[in-house]
């Protein structure tokens, strides 16, 4: 009898971990910042051009409310919908503060991408397997820049992100495949 019991609460434990790894970061910090997208409004559909089924290009995006202190900002797309929990399509690392946009496609100078969670070091576009997918831009503020290498391991980025976030601004839309 106390196998069993041993056995059923491993593999409750083990089912409470089955997430598709790393969390979204900075959970905590004020959402301050507005974020918006010429391409697409808050709650609506991503056009085609930035999925997968698409161009996959990342999307333009611009934001303001960037307070004064910050030093560096950091942009994290992901899918909290994803049948093995939140995917990440991608991290983009110490942007200079005063930035307050992003051209379609583009990584500005300075920046850095990290790892996603296919393991790229790029925009991966939504792509859900099935249903609708919710896909959440979110823009950090930095108490201070990561100074990590393109490519870095996605855990390692979101820890960095998580522990020098100030403030958040968030963009979220949807994504069906047809």
């Amino acid at each position: 009898m106390s196998r069993v019991l041993l056995l059923a609460v491993m593999l409750l434990g083990t089912a409470g971990c089955s997430g598709g790894g790393p969390k979204e970061p900075a959970t905590t910090a004020p959402s301050r910042i507005t974020v918006s997208s010429p391409a697409f409004h808050d709650g609506g559909s991503i056009p085609v051009e930035y999925t997968c089924d698409g161009a996959g290009t990342s999307p333009p995006l611009a934001w303001s409310g960037t307070p004064a202190d910050a030093k560096a900002l950091a942009i994290v797309v992901d899918d909290p919908d994803a049948p093995n929990g939140t995917f990440t399509h991608w991290v983009l690392l110490d942007l200079d503060p005063k930035t307050t946009s992003l051209a379609a496609g583009s990584t500005p100078a300075g920046a850095v991408q990290a790892a996603n969670s296919a393991g790229k070091s790029s925009y991966y576009g939504p792509c859900p397997p099935s249903g609708t997918h919710h896909y959440r831009f979110t823009v950090y503020a930095l108490s201070k820049a990561t100074n990590l290498a393109a490519g870095t391991k996605l855990a390692d980025a979101l820890k960095a992100i998580d522990s020098n976030a100030i403030v958040r601004g968030r963009l979220t839309a949807v994504y069906r495949r047809q």
